[in-house]
């Protein structure tokens, strides 16, 4: 398959058009040869990531998250050094849909929305306007559970979904849980729009300290890895349906761990 055509079929859900103006989404780097025969997907291009797929013979590698943000020599002996060399020398292509992807409030950056069952889902913060292609771009999403629920009960549901019966929690907690805000990633300087719009419960990750003991609902950082992650193991699905060759997905590991100090 003809790597035009795997950026084509990415770019039908994360069109480069609506990324926002500081991002580098798109072609990371190009190899000479067009003609793929494994995709792989993650949410980073780490080392270890690309060190995996390019064992695993993938020569076309999707990520969320760009290789940098800013262009600039490989002038130092480091990762991005060392990442850059792999690739050429593999001849692989790196592609990365970042906002690209996270404005999409059809695309999988919503799969916390479909997992918790919210209904009337409108966007957050609004980027672009509706047409006759496609819905109203923008990041984060809001929407209303089937039912209202006490905290305590969502909270068990919220836990359930993620995998994780443990985050951290900002903000006045509602007795009932009836509209939730969501943002993943870094999020959190949404959460007044969360509160506007009429919001119980904003989930997010990476909220900072001032972000939080300035809170005006109930935030939760259930953490930006986790949000991510899932999103990319969701397309990752998605794009197997959708192109003539094998797709992988590689899963990473969240670089912020619990560490347990000795006693």
């Amino acid at each position: 398959m003809k790597a035009s055509e795997i950026i084509k079929v990415i770019e039908k859900t994360a069109p480069l058009g609506g990324q926002a103006p500081w991002d580098a989404s798109g072609v990371q780097v190009a190899a000479l040869m067009d003609n793929v025969t494994h995709v792989g997907v993650a949410l980073d291009p780490s080392w270890a990531t690309v060190q995996a797929a390019r064992a695993a013979g993938v020569d076309f590698l999707f990520t969320h998250h760009p290789l940098s943000m800013k262009p600039r020599f490989p002038n130092q002996a480091d990762d991005y050094l060392r990442i850059l060399s792999l690739l050429l020398g593999g001849a692989s292509w790196l592609y990365s849909a970042h906002t690209s992807l996270d404005v999409n409030p059809e695309g999988p950056v919503c799969w916390l929305a479909q997992a918790l069952g919210l209904v009337q889902l409108t966007v957050l913060e609004p980027t672009a306007p509706a047409t006759a292609e496609r819905p109203t771009q923008g990041f984060g999403f809001v929407g209303e559970l089937p039912a209202p629920l006490e905290y305590a009960v969502f909270a068990a549901q919220l836990g359930t979904v993620l995998g994780r019966q443990q985050w951290q929690a900002s903000g006045p907690q509602p007795k009932t849980v009836r509209r939730v805000a969501c943002c993943p990633g870094s999020g959190s300087s949404l959460a007044l729009e969360a509160k506007q719009l009429g919001a119980d419960v904003f989930i997010t990750g990476d909220i900072k300290y001032h972000a939080a003991l300035e809170a005006p609902l109930r935030m939760l950082d259930v953490g930006h890895f986790l949000l991510e992650e899932e999103m990319m193991r969701r397309f990752a699905q998605q794009l197997g349906v959708e192109l003539a060759v094998p797709v992988s997905f590689f899963p990473a590991v969240d670089p912020l761990q619990q560490e347990r100090v000795a006693e």
